[in-house]
């Protein structure tokens, strides 16, 4: 079985429940990734900031020399826990890859915590990562060449005819 850990992303980067909305931001602008893991002062995930949740709860006008008010720029000052989604769901790294690609189908996700036993953040899994895996492993190859997970699944189907 294909593990969560076999294919998730690390090192983690997390942030407080009292970071503000503008060192999100900036963590986001720096690292390129599109998710962080918000944590309590134990270490455990409390919940996620998307891109998509801070562009809801920054203004529009924020950066902008010509636009921009004081409440605009209020709104960097916004705590994590403020634009946060609480209680994400996640996985383990022990599930298996394909629980991990049913919850972000069947949600519409682009990634998913991935967290130990204890509720710590122990890496993250994303449709990217999935394809970024099957791409190294040579699973896309076409149905002439080595197997592949589409081709073994006709080839089963075949043998139980």
């Amino acid at each position: 079985m294909l593990t969560v850990e076999q294919v998730m992303s690390r090192p983690v980067v997390t942030v407080s429940m009292d970071a503000s909305l503008s060192q999100v931001r900036d963590l986001f602008e720096r690292e390129h990734f599109h998710h962080v893991i918000v944590v309590d002062d134990d270490g455990r995930a409390v919940g996620v900031i998307s891109d998509r949740d801070l562009l809801k709860r920054l203004s529009p006008f924020v950066g902008s020399k010509l636009n921009e008010r004081r409440q605009d720029e209020n709104t960097l000052k916004l705590k994590a826990h403020q634009a946060m989604t609480r209680n994400p769901l996640s996985v383990t790294p022990t599930d298996a890859v394909q629980s991990a690609v049913d919850l972000i189908l069947g949600h519409s996700f682009r990634s998913l915590p991935v967290l130990d036993r204890d509720g710590r953040p122990a890496g993250v899994i994303s449709w990217k990562d999935v394809l970024r895996w099957g791409s190294i492993e040579g699973v896309w190859q076409g149905p002439d060449e080595e197997p592949n997970l589409f081709n073994l699944a006709d080839d089963d189907a075949k043998r139980a005819a």
